[in-house]
């Protein structure tokens, strides 16, 4: 009986010692560098030079724009709506519509027709941007405090990523993506933000319009989805 009992203390020891092995690699595990997005791209450079026009005037939507939508009579309809980082906006009734790169004119125009097919007789729909992106620096993701942030001056990576916070507790480092318009494309291009605290990689700058995404185990599906890059999604291609 006594062979049994050891046999028994000595079969948990093993049984807890793996898994506190498993616990102190888990994190390891993910602070790697991975993903389609490449790194140490030497030609990613300089972001198109934004125009210098009045919103109203003829102003293109940009992923992570916040719009202001408003539907006459209908106050569960209007309201306060963001861009997605592909793009997308997302209204009651009639889900998803593509908005980046639109005017809010034809934004209105979109709405206004999806509406009308189905569930509203002549809508009355207008678009404005409560803010934009364009004119702000975004930081998502693995960070402390996401959002967007206004530059005062020439701005780096790493003072990017400070200005959310810092990286969460569960980021992955080693893999931070930005991505910007370059020749009127979107691009991206992968960085190592460990490397770049060592000082064994470049700092880079970052640039107002441009949009900072984190890594980590608890990221948007959304994001998940840029990272690990969707079908029409490649660096030097449009998404």
């Amino acid at each position: 009986m006594q062979d049994r009992s050891l046999e028994r203390k000595s079969h948990r020891r093993t049984i807890l010692a793996v898994l506190a092995c498993a616990a102190v690699m888990a994190p390891g595990c993910a602070d790697k560098r991975g993903g389609p997005i490449p790194y140490g791209v030497s030609t990613f450079g300089v972001p198109d030079s934004p125009a210098v026009i009045p919103l109203e005037a003829g102003y293109k939507i940009a992923p992570m724009d916040t719009l202001s939508v408003k539907v006459f009579k209908m106050p569960d309809l209007s309201g306060d709506y963001e861009v997605d980082l592909t793009g997308q906006v997302s209204l009651p009734l009639i889900g998803s519509v593509s908005a980046a790169d639109l005017t809010t004119t034809q934004l209105d125009d979109a709405l206004t027709r999806k509406l009308g097919e189905k569930y509203l007789e002549n809508p009355d729909v207008s678009v404005g941007i409560k803010s934009s992106t364009r004119r702000n620096l975004t930081v998502d993701g693995a960070v402390n405090k996401a959002g967007s942030f206004a530059l005062n001056g020439p701005t780096t990576l790493m003072q990017a990523v400070a200005l959310a916070g810092g990286t969460g507790p569960d980021a992955n480092p080693r893999r931070v993506a930005i991505f910007r318009s370059i020749s009127g494309k979107r691009q991206a291009a992968a960085f190592d933000l460990t490397s770049i605290r060592r000082g064994e990689a470049e700092d880079p700058q970052v640039y107002a319009g441009d949009i900072v995404v984190i890594d980590g185990s608890s990221v948007k599906a959304i994001q998940k989805q840029l990272l690990n890059g969707l079908p029409i999604l490649s660096i030097f291609s449009p998404f």
